[in-house]
């Protein structure tokens, strides 16, 4: 059972735990994704180059890859992270920025996902549409179809690759293919501040990390929506009383940072679907 102290349970054991979690990730969001990896309680590592990333990758609990700027270098980072991960068993968690946006993109994601196993995919609807061979519409990085759109693509996609999948949106709709879950939790604000959807994702990384084995879909699943859970709380969190999203974005890392079992149990927003 999925509950309020199923998500503290895993909270407190990123803190204890401090897992290094390895980010290729796109040069926009580098320093907020860091900087809410460290609030949780987690340890961040960033690179972008194909020479050092196989061998941090080695070294990580996980590893997130983000294709939001897709340079040739970050793709081929992202190719040697993904499989030095993969030998090891380390959970690859992947954010299909814009994925059916360019011709390029397209063929990045194809790539990815022959020659890279993953544990979790989290993106908008729109994305996960498009990776799960459907077409979905998408301004940029932001979707334009809601999450509940997206939920038979996802259970379809999470059966085909044996991954998690989350579709975030003002719910979160978490599946592995069998199970699905939602979480109701985040602020409207938080839209306004880029880069906190790749944030949900490197905290996705960060849970997965300290989740079951490789094979422990059930531990993947509850890893993603305890991310989500906690992402939204810290937000609605940070949302109260702030003048706007620069305010958001500062007070999301301390809501992070001070999240207790007592805020959880009162504003957890959980469904089982």
């Amino acid at each position: 059972m999925f509950d309020v102290s199923t998500v503290w349970a895993h909270l407190c054991r990123v803190r204890e735990k401090n897992p290094l979690v390895l980010n290729v990730t796109n040069n926009v969001v580098t320093n907020t994704t860091a900087n809410a990896l460290l609030a949780l309680g987690a340890s961040p590592a960033m690179t972008h180059a194909p020479d050092d990333a196989g061998e941090l990758a080695s070294l990580a609990d996980a590893v997130v890859l983000n294709i939001g700027t897709p340079a040739s270098s970050y793709i081929e980072s992202m190719f040697k992270a993904g499989q030095a991960a993969n030998s090891k068993g380390i959970p690859v968690v992947l954010d299909p920025v814009a994925a059916g946006a360019t011709a390029y993109r397209r063929e990045v994601v194809a790539e990815l996902l022959k020659r890279v196993r993953l544990a979790a995919i989290r993106g908008n609807a729109s994305e996960i549409l498009y990776v799960a061979g459907e077409q979905g519409s998408s301004k940029g990085a932001d979707s334009t179809n809601a999450s509940e759109e997206a939920l038979d693509a996802a259970r379809a996609l999470a059966e085909r690759l044996g991954a998690v999948v989350c579709v975030s949106g003002a719910r979160d709709v978490i599946t592995d293919g069998r199970s699905v879950l939602a979480v109701d939790n985040g602020h409207p604000m938080m839209t306004k501040v880029t880069g906190l959807g790749c944030t949900a994702t490197a905290l996705v990384g960060a849970f997965a990390a300290c989740a079951g084995g490789a094979d422990d879909m059930g531990g993947r699943l509850a890893a993603t929506t305890t991310a989500m859970a906690v992402m939204g709380l810290a937000g609605e969190v940070a949302a109260q009383d702030a003048p706007g999203p620069g305010t958001l974005q500062v007070r999301f890392l301390d809501s992070l940072y001070a999240m207790d079992e007592e805020l959880i149990r009162s504003r957890l927003k959980l469904a089982a679907l």
